[in-house]
């Protein structure tokens, strides 16, 4: 139990770190670029969404390894154990969007459930932030 948690913890923290990454470098990044406020929105738009594609698979190859190892639980249903159903399993996770095609058990389900978690909350500091950016850099022309 205590490697489950361990190990969930440290996906969960470099997730957060990486997506603090993305966003601190667009606002770092962005200023500098030689192009209209309206485009530097989108810009910021561009480099969320790969911060959270790039989340989104750092679960899935988590969940690729886990499921190799049985003492990890499986995960069953419209799931073959490869990689890319994996991500898929991880994009439906991370957005709390959950088909329900794919289902896990036991200690990935841990996992599983903090993805959720942690996918909820980056969305919407996403969101908080592109409204931040929006304030500072929306043309009123």
């Amino acid at each position: 139990m205590w490697l489950a948690t361990l190990v969930n913890a440290l996906i969960v923290a470099l997730s957060v770190l990486i997506h603090y990454e993305f966003l601190y470098r667009s606002t770092t990044i962005i200023p500098s670029m030689k192009i209209k406020h309206r485009f530097r929105i989108l810009a910021v738009v561009f480099i969320a969404l790969i911060a959270h594609v790039v989340e989104i698979w750092l679960f899935a190859v988590a969940y690729f390894y886990m499921v190799k190892d049985e003492s990890w639980g499986s995960i069953q249903g419209n799931y073959d154990g490869s990689l890319m159903d994996s991500v898929y399993f991880s994009f439906t996770n991370f957005s709390t969007l959950g088909f329900g095609d794919i289902e896990p058990f036991g200690a990935i389900r841990f996992l599983v459930g903090m993805e959720a978690l942690v996918g909820f909350v980056l969305i919407t500091w996403t969101a908080s932030f592109l409204y931040y950016e929006m304030q500072r850099y929306w043309d009123t022309k």
